[in-house]
């Protein structure tokens, strides 16, 4: 039952993805669904279905929400969230700001109705973007040491930070945004997840790359000192136009590490390819004038070609 619980272009240089003077002034609106929910009683409950009919699948009956609130480690969880997070003042300052950042590098974005709630620790939907519709699963960014996550891995519960929220909610805008090709070779994939994290870079300056792959320092420093070795590995083995699916667990899924086979393994950083990626993007977009709506459309081959990238000695 818990899975069905609550789910213009301007001429810019995007090498530092300058936005333009005009200032558009957005004030975002936070829902605290999670605050109603959790105490609500009987009679109320009706309006809240009423006014947030999407959130309640129709075939749950009133018995089960009710007793779902009332549940001992559903109200213990809620008090975590809402001690954590608040009245949401800050997370409405910074949502404003993302979201006007999105609207000058994208000028049709409209700025979605957010709501925040919880999910069960649903890890696979912490942020769920469509259209005009924004959900934020509050309940996984605690920050990476709350016992809650105490079942999850490090690699994964690394991300469960109040920082990231705002990585996973420009990702998934990124993705309702852009209708983009992901295509079939890893080249074309690790082009994807580069446009990717050039979009995120750009929507959230106050944020280096590191922080936005949640790389530890080690591992950064890591792909920095060996890019150039990364880059020859995927030469040397054939692996730009490879079709081959093995290659998306090894270098473009979140993983604890990128695989090489080699002894030292585990001292890489997960998503080495989206890391690549992202350097070929950005290569290309710091010698052009071009806008981001303009470069996200532009195919694989014709960044890769013309991006003059060059790894890092």
């Amino acid at each position: 039952m818990k899975k069905y619980i609550f789910f213009g272009v301007l001429a810019l240089v995007l090498m530092s993805c300058k936005n333009s003077d005009k200032t558009l002034k957005i004030n975002a609106e936070i829902i605290p669904f999670h605050k109603m929910f959790y105490k609500t009683d009987a009679e109320s409950l009706k309006g809240l279905k009423k006014q947030y009919p999407y959130l309640f699948p129709d075939f749950v009956k009133d018995e089960v929400w009710l007793s779902k609130k009332k549940d001992p480690i559903e109200q213990a969880l809620f008090k975590k969230v809402d001690s954590s997070f608040g009245n949401l003042r800050t997370e409405q300052r910074k949502l404003s700001e993302l979201f006007q950042n999105i609207q000058q590098h994208k000028p049709d974005f409209r700025p979605p109705k957010t709501i925040c709630l919880i999910n069960n620790l649903d890890h696979e939907n912490k942020v769920i973007y469509s259209d005009s519709l924004l959900l934020i699963s509050l309940d996984m960014f605690l920050g990476k040491n709350n016992e809650v996550y105490q079942s999850f891995p490090a690699y994964l519960k690394k991300k469960y930070t109040k920082k990231h929220l705002f990585v996973a909610v420009a990702r998934e805008i990124f993705n309702g945004e852009f209708q983009i090709k992901r295509g079939r070779s890893f080249l074309e994939k690790m082009i994807f997840q580069g446009k990717q994290l050039f979009f995120i870079s750009c929507v959230l300056p106050s944020y280096q790359i590191d922080e936005i792959l949640c790389y530890e320092k080690e591992k950064y420093l890591w792909a920095q000192d060996n890019e150039s070795q990364v880059w020859s590995y995927f030469i040397g083995q054939d692996l730009l136009y490879s079709s081959d699916t093995k290659l998306d667990d090894r270098f473009l899924k979140t993983a604890p590490f990128s695989k090489f086979y080699f002894e030292n393994d585990r001292k890489t950083p997960e998503k080495i390819g989206a890391w690549v990626g992202y350097n070929i993007v950005r290569s290309f977009a710091r010698n052009r004038k071009i806008s981001l709506k303009d470069l996200m459309a532009l195919d694989a081959e014709n960044i890769f070609r013309n991006s003059r990238y060059k790894p890092t000695k």
